[in-house]
């Protein structure tokens, strides 16, 4: 069976290093991207370069339509997906909850909560035996926020994370017996550009003393562990979260 990904914010960090290595394990690579076509269209070349297949698609996550047309296009181009990361995410200014306002929740939900549930939506339609598919895998990326809360800093990415692992198992059980197994993986602090969104590009360096291994991860790491989970290698796990974060 043709192994097909579609890997959502995949333009940077965990998204593009995920990319790149499934497109090494033989994985066709559709790149999802909301604005940087640049960025999206270096990680295809860097795929077509090493002999891989890959497209790049702009689409908002948390917009129905945009889902269900990339969805298509892929369909189309590449054919039915076999694995989806669903790793598209937005971590908002660090701030406390007394000063969130309603439109910073809405959109850190829309996006983090429910753009992993419509992806999901999407892939499972087509790889669920029930839906006549032939199988296939999810990963959801979630956060070691999940577990810590981020006091001070942005509750409500934590909190949107959190929702992310109980989707993940309660969808691991809905489709468990249709051929497809749905995973997490919970990073711990990596150096990527999401810190700089969050007001401190170099947050890392400054928490990276509470890690055990007192150093902070990098993508390709992130993406190892992604691609475990959706090999073959992982064929017993589904509903399982691993954290990926240096011991803490």
């Amino acid at each position: 069976m043709k192994k097909i990904m579609i890997v959502t914010g995949g333009s940077r960090g965990i998204g593009a290093a995920t990319a790149r290595l499934a497109a090494q394990r033989g994985y066709a690579v559709c790149v999802n991207y909301l604005r940087d076509h640049e960025a999206a269209r270096r990680v295809v070349g860097d795929i077509q370069q090493g002999g891989g297949s890959a497209l790049a698609v702009a689409a908002d996550v948390s917009v129905e339509a945009d889902v269900v047309r990339w969805f298509k296009t892929v369909d189309a181009e590449l054919g039915a997906v076999t694995a989806l990361v669903n790793n598209a995410g937005i971590n908002p200014l660090q701030g406390r909850v007394e000063n969130i306002d309603g439109a910073r929740l809405a959109r850190v939900f829309a996006v983090n909560v429910i753009g992993s549930f419509l992806c999901a939506r999407e892939a499972v339609r087509r790889m669920s035996t029930q839906h006549g598919g032939s199988g296939g895998a999810i990963v959801n990326i979630s956060s070691a926020a999940s577990r810590f809360g981020s006091p001070g800093e942005y509750v409500d990415y934590a909190a949107s994370k959190a929702a992310v692992d109980t989707f993940t198992m309660g969808l691991a059980k809905e489709v468990a017996t249709e051929g497809v197994r749905v995973n997490a993986v919970r990073p711990g602090v990596v150096y990527t550009e999401i810190h700089a969104s969050g007001g401190e590009s170099d947050r890392v360096e400054r928490v990276k003393q509470f890690v055990p291994m007192q150093r902070g991860g990098q993508p390709e790491e992130i993406a190892q562990a992604v691609l475990w989970l959706l090999s073959d290698q992982a064929s017993y796990c589904t509903g399982s979260i691993l954290d990926v974060s240096g011991g803490r």
